[in-house]
């Protein structure tokens, strides 16, 4: 074999370990990489993140939207985003200001919203969706109800507690669902703690809304397909009691 035969042979030798250690150093820096929803500690239940507030957040609302057939203005509360990018200079940077904070898509708020005010038609007054520490992805109206000359309702999907303990609610908390009356009032949580709301929907014919929900059963953080999936439904006209039910069994 020549000098150069044996030169490459060594160098395969030498980079095949290498590239798989790499491989492998990866994988595991990806594995530690992936953020619970839920963080066990002493207690079963998370603490609201309530007395977590960042001070630096700047609270703005959007211009109110009146849902088509609705007698009240419904006001998005959330907080302000600031961007930052380069400057000419390493050294230097400008900040972007968005005081934008929902879009709204026919009877569906969605975005990062920290509240709703919600103001009657002929009125100067708000009336606050909650008090709680909260931070709602969508707020859904179901205009079927209006339709059948029923009182209507907002369905919910939010974050209420800090279940990853990382002093902030967001996308990495678990999901719940949530239930009010067209003006704000009755604000009302339809899923366990503890279990993340997969997805729901809403029979017009039997004015019920069922919904699905994911428990973490092997208790490891996250929500996959060892875990127990609960199946319910409300009546949203009447007292909004949930209702299990098992369409497997």
């Amino acid at each position: 074999m020549t000098i150069f035969g044996l030169y490459r042979s060594s160098m395969k030798r030498i980079l095949i370990p290498l590239l798989l250690t790499a491989l492998l150093t990866s994988c595991k820096k990806e594995e530690v990489a992936a953020t619970p929803k839920v963080i066990y500690e002493d207690a079963a239940k998370a603490a609201p993140a309530g007395d977590k507030k960042d001070t630096v957040d700047v609270r703005v609302a959007d211009l109110p939207v009146q849902v088509e057939g609705s007698r009240y203005l419904i006001h998005p509360i959330g907080n302000a985003r600031v961007t930052r990018s380069s400057g000419k200079f390493e050294s230097s940077y400008t900040q972007d200001v968005s005081f934008s904070v929902s879009n709204y898509d026919r009877f569906e708020f969605t975005g990062y919203l920290k509240n709703l005010a919600f103001q009657h038609q002929d009125s100067t007054a708000f009336r606050k969706l909650t008090d709680k520490e909260v931070t709602i992805y969508t707020a859904t109206y179901l205009s079927g109800l209006q339709a059948r000359k029923k009182a209507p309702a907002i369905v919910y999907t939010l974050a209420d507690s800090d279940t990853n303990r990382d002093g902030r609610l967001d996308e990495n908390d678990i999901k719940s669902l949530y239930i009010s009356a067209a003006d704000g009032t009755r604000f009302t949580k339809l899923s366990v703690d503890m279990q993340e709301v997969i997805d729901w929907t809403f029979v017009e014919s039997q004015e019920r809304l069922y919904f699905r929900c994911a428990e973490d059963t092997n208790k490891n953080g996250q929500f996959d397909a060892k875990d127990i999936i609960h199946y319910h439904y409300c009546d949203v006209t009447k007292n909004w009691t949930t209702v299990a039910y098992d369409p497997i069994h």
